[in-house]
């Protein structure tokens, strides 16, 4: 998959030649951990590739759950994203300001509602400033756009499906977190979860997926090498997961630039599965 392939993955350079288009909108997705002590939307407003707009993960989301970020209801998120001005017949190029962490997830969450014409932006915002690109400060201006939702709940999984999927195994769970918390060693940043991970499952942390300096993605043919390493059959429907929803995404994109259609996304991820006792949870590798 080419890196200026505008469905899935471009690069700055496709999006510096672009950012003038009047059908391209940008949107920085960027997301912080908690005990990390950022703010996303400040960190937005000191500084920002031109023209973007700032899509908050925790806001366009069901603030009832008491699961962080779950995605919203159709309306909410139509509501939402139409004052962002991102909406039908509009290009949208998503970044975060990590490099790629969270883009993901919006790119995700815009398929599932319906809106296939957007992309990440590889290497983010990180890697903009590095080739010197020019940035702004600032809250960001748009112009409301009409936004169609139409829900594809065949990309999103609820735990009563993953309870399900443990009895028939149809679809491969693959979980993007690191090792050491996938196998129980490594402490969740959220204190409250146990450790480890849904019985069954396969551990491919997202971070396999990138060029780790660069914070871009690998090419399609060494995330395929890695997608075959972690155990994953091509043929056959996974569904990825993670702390919260996040990162799974990351999996999802890599998947999808290999060509894999058939995958889903567990909404609540770890913060569902491991907070109570009412799930099997297992240990080590």
């Amino acid at each position: 998959m080419p890196a200026s392939d505008p469905s899935v993955l471009v690069s700055t350079a496709w999006l510096a030649d672009h950012i003038s288009a009047p059908d391209v909108r940008v949107v920085d997705a960027s997301y912080y951990l908690p005990g990390e002590g950022l703010d996303p939307r400040a960190e937005f407003e000191l500084q920002r590739i031109p023209g973007a707009v700032f899509f908050d993960i925790d806001e366009i989301a069901d603030t009832s759950s008491p699961l962080p970020h779950m995605l919203p209801a159709p309306e909410k998120f139509s509501s939402r994203v139409r004052k962002l001005g991102l909406g039908d017949g509009v290009r949208i190029v998503v970044y975060d300001q990590r490099g790629i962490f969270s883009a993901p997830r919006v790119w995700w969450s815009f398929h599932l509602f319906g809106h296939e014409d957007v992309a990440v932006l590889d290497g983010g915002l990180p890697k903009w400033m590095a080739e010197g690109r020019k940035v702004e400060d600032g809250p960001g201006r748009a112009v409301e756009r009409n936004f169609t939702a139409r829900m594809d709940t065949t990309m999103v999984r609820d735990k009563a499906q993953m309870l399900a999927n443990l009895k028939t195994g149809r679809e491969q769970v693959v979980d993007a977190r690191s090792r050491g918390r996938f196998e129980g060693r490594d402490p969740e940043p959220r204190p409250e979860l146990r450790g480890g991970h849904i019985p069954g499952s396969l551990n491919l942390p997202f971070t396999d997926l990138m060029e780790m300096e660069s914070q871009t993605m690998k090419p399609r043919a060494e995330i395929a090498a890695c997608l075959a390493a972690a155990g994953i059959d091509p043929r056959r429907p996974v569904t990825t997961t993670c702390g919260s929803g996040i990162t799974a995404a990351v999996l999802a994109l890599g998947l999808h630039m290999t060509g894999h259609r058939g995958v889903a996304v567990y909404d609540g991820s770890w913060c569902d599965w491991g907070a109570g006792e009412d799930t099997p949870v297992e240990t080590g590798a």
